[in-house]
């Protein structure tokens, strides 16, 4: 097997391309799909500041690298969201990437900042926890961007990523989701600029870019997306993509190039209805954002459910009247 560009060993075959790499020409590959997403899509301009959402994962860590080597100067945002022993190791791969390469990271507690973690929080809104997550996550991204002030947030959507959203949301016809699904959210008011610079890269692709690049990430899935449908339609997608090596890009860019433009006027609609939220200012269709509304519930006070007391003995002859708990 050899590379398709120099014709030394390949390490990697890429089916969709019908090619070979070595290592030196698959990282230049990975680099330039990126840096061809970004002239494609008009993400970024030269000398712009960009905001990485970094979760110790591979993709957001391969994309951090990959813009520190395209030039571009990237700072780093993790979110600890609480989740066990899954959320402390994700931060430790986090840190120590950034500390390797004299990066800067800046952090957020969701419990400490905002008291509440994702697992309880999620139990107490009575919301699914991804649907927690990615709520909270959305806000403090939001946020950390505008009071840094970047040109653009960049998250590590790959395109197996993308394919499975767009599968989820044809299938019932989310016209709102499918009017924002798009490489680059463009900066309005309370939103700062969004972009997903892994488009064109596939999850498989990225792994090895780590490995390459000698990037340590987390294996383990989170524990809480067990049941999440993307899972189930990323899998279904890999056994098309199997049959037909490529498919997801098409799938993916034939979206973007023929339907997108027809969903775009359900996004704009939403837009006119916008208004600051009454209790931290981000811009919602309802008096108060649902962040803040999470957050609310999530750090109330809780009922808790008592068990009825035990009688003690009584030294008194006769039945002892029940406690108010036994009526209930």
């Amino acid at each position: 097997m050899k590379c398709r560009v120099c014709r030394e060993p390949a390490i990697i075959d890429i089916r969709r391309h019908n090619a070979n790499f070595c290592t030196e020409h698959f990282l230049r590959l990975c680099r330039d799909q990126t840096a061809k997403a970004i002239k494609e899509f008009d993400m970024l301009d030269e000398g712009d500041r960009v905001l990485v959402a970094v979760s110790g994962g591979k993709d957001s860590l391969a994309l951090w690298d990959i813009l520190i080597e395209l030039g571009y100067q990237a700072d780093g945002l993790y979110i600890g969201l609480g989740i066990g022993d899954y959320s402390d190791e994700s931060g430790d791969f986090a840190r120590d990437f950034a500390r390797q390469r004299d990066l800067k990271l800046i952090e957020v507690d969701l419990l400490r900042e905002y008291g509440y973690d994702v697992p309880h929080g999620s139990r107490a809104a009575k919301r699914a926890p991804c649907s927690a997550c990615g709520l909270s996550k959305r806000h403090i991204f939001d946020k950390a961007a505008l009071d840094g002030g970047y040109d653009a947030l960049a998250t590590g959507h790959n395109l197996d990523d993308e394919a499975a959203v767009l599968f989820g949301n044809t299938l019932r016809w989310q016209v709102d989701y499918l009017g924002r699904q798009h490489p680059v959210l463009p900066a309005r008011s309370g939103f700062p600029k969004k972009i997903k610079p892994l488009i064109r890269l596939y999850e498989r692709e990225m792994a090895a870019y780590c490995v390459l690049q000698n990037i340590d990430y987390i294996l383990e899935e989170c524990p809480m997306a067990v049941g999440n449908k993307h899972i189930a339609y990323k899998e279904a997608l890999n056994q098309i993509e199997l049959q037909s090596p490529g498919s997801k890009l098409d799938f993916v860019f034939g979206f973007f190039a023929r339907a997108a433009e027809r969903f775009a006027s359900s996004d704009a609609a939403i837009d006119d209805v916008l208004a600051p939220c009454t209790t931290c200012g981000a811009p919602t269709p309802s008096g108060e954002c649902a962040f803040c509304r999470l957050a609310e519930r999530a750090t109330a006070a809780q009922p808790v459910r008592l068990s009825p007391r035990r009688e003690k003995t009584s030294v008194r002859s006769g039945p002892s009247t029940p406690s108010e708990p036994d009526r209930a």
